[in-house]
């Protein structure tokens, strides 16, 4: 979906899994994908990191211009330690993002996505409800489009090459 021009999801700051303060500025040059999830997810978070990774491989020398981000939206469990493990599950470049419960808050609701506690037989075994999508930003650091859960690999491949080959404006 096409969202060029929108006036959310701008930017963000966070720190990144390596202990790094980041924003999307850091990526200049590349097309950035930025998914926000949790890495106890079992289905729509591994599945969307899995389906970056093979567009990243799709794109072939594109790919080194592909940068994923992961937002994490349970900074609770998500240490930074674990964070970086579980992105290295899918590609070692993809970063993993995180901040205090109040920033998580602010990132999400800058990017309009939505995510609950859900509580779980146990205090440790909650879920987390949430958005699955992802915002697409060129290497201006443009958001550009939304890519749905569940559209593919190579439909985001599709997307990313276009923005990395499109002609700027002038």
């Amino acid at each position: 979906m096409d969202i060029t021009g929108a006036e959310y999801a701008r930017d963000l700051q966070l720190t990144d899994h390596n202990g790094q303060p980041r924003s999307l500025k850091d990526f200049r040059g590349k097309v950035v994908v930025v998914f926000f999830g949790y890495t106890q997810c079992p289905d729509v978070c591994p599945t969307s990191l899995q389906e970056l990774a093979e567009a990243k491989r799709l794109l072939g020398p594109d790919g080194e211009r592909l940068q994923g981000v992961f937002v994490t939206i349970d900074p609770e469990r998500d240490t930074p330690e674990l964070l970086k493990a579980y992105m290295a599950n899918f590609d070692p470049s993809f970063i993993a993002l995180r901040g205090t419960p109040e920033q998580t808050a602010a990132v999400a609701k800058e990017f309009k996505i939505y995510y609950k506690k859900v509580e779980g037989k146990t205090p440790t075994s909650y879920t987390m409800d949430h958005s699955a999508g992802s915002y697409i930003f060129d290497p201006a650091g443009r958001v550009r489009v939304f890519h749905r859960y569940g559209s593919g690999a190579q439909a985001l491949a599709d997307d990313v090459r276009a923005l990395l080959h499109e002609t700027p404006a002038r």
